[in-house]
């Protein structure tokens, strides 16, 4: 009997930590805000710098009407300077990356989106800019100070594939136009994939909410019906670096589902990923076996919500 007592009062004050955790993690997800970057480099053609142009135009508005990001979180760099973005040197790419990261808040997403011409191969891959270019190497140091939180970055350059090796970290999605530097025929994945973002036809299991593997998925299915339909040879091949990752990020607002039940269970998930990406950032500063106990059990309890959330009927 006192063996049952005592596992029973430990199993309380499992419950009631965690209950506390998901207090205050719930409290730091309503917190959560998505920022923006988007770095378009040389154009090259008109026809080029119209669709940078017109995709730089659709992400601001889709950031600032659909995802509530501030006019502080969204930088745009262009080609050319203008009342509403800045030049995309790699001095001004640098410098934004250094002013968000005074911004952004564990859990917070961070969106970075290239558009342009790449070249390149290896760490020594870049996208076309004026002046200068940035390899895939330097971007890599620019996303190091945002270990904590929640990263996507997507190059939908041309040439773009060797940035996955490169730029992916744990936590962080990394998204190319193409699997290798190789591919480097125009790519028509930027406008899928803002179109993507912009409509709901991404949206694929109609939750209402958009992942990034729902976008990515979009984006790669479009490019390739539009290969087929000019009946030309697929010459492009998106890639995702971690697709679990990227299931579980979603741009804006925190998932929403029509069932209270669902959208509170999914709110209390997606509170305990955004401590998971906290508790990335202060890996470095823990102890080892603290840091992996914590991890397991966040990660358990992320395992548990989206039991509950699929037994509800969500994640469908």
């Amino acid at each position: 009997m006192r063996t049952f007592t005592n596992t029973h009062a430990m199993g309380l004050r499992t419950m009631a930590a965690l209950c506390g955790l998901l207090a205050v993690a719930a409290g730091r997800a309503e917190a959560q805000r998505t920022h923006v970057l988007f770095v378009s480099g040389l154009s090259g053609a008109p026809q080029f710098k119209t669709q940078f142009t017109q995709a730089a135009n659709t992400l601001r508005d889709v950031a600032r009407s659909r995802w509530g990001v501030n006019d502080s979180s969204l930088l745009i760099l262009t080609e050319d300077s203008s009342s509403t973005s800045r030049r995309s040197t790699r001095e001004n790419v640098a410098d934004a990356f250094l002013r968000l990261s005074r911004r952004v808040q564990p859990g917070d997403v961070l969106l970075v989106l290239l558009a342009g011409h790449g070249s390149g191969e290896g760490p020594g891959s870049k996208v076309n800019l004026p002046g200068p270019d940035a390899t895939a190497t330097e971007y890599a140091a620019w996303l190091q100070p945002f270990a904590a939180q929640q990263v996507v970055f997507i190059n939908t350059a041309t040439g773009s594939g060797d940035f996955v090796p490169v730029l992916t970290a744990p936590g962080r999605v990394v998204i190319t136009a193409t699997k290798s530097a190789f591919e480097k025929n125009e790519s028509e994945f930027l406008r899928h994939f803002v179109r993507g973002l912009e409509g709901g036809e991404a949206d694929g299991d109609k939750d209402g909410r958009l992942s990034v593997l729902e976008a990515f998925r979009y984006a790669r299915r479009e490019v390739q019906q539009s290969y087929e339909r000019g009946k030309r040879l697929l010459t492009e091949h998106a890639l995702v670096s971690d697709s679990l990752v990227a299931a579980r990020i979603t741009f804006g607002q925190r998932a929403t589902a029509a069932d209270p039940r669902i959208a509170q269970l999914m709110a209390e998930r997606q509170a305990l990923e955004s401590q998971v990406a906290a508790l990335r950032g202060r890996k470095a500063s823990m102890d080892a076996a603290a840091y992996e106990a914590e991890l397991e059990r966040l990660l358990l309890a992320i395992a548990e919500k989206s039991a509950a959330i699929k037994a509800a009927g969500g994640d469908k």
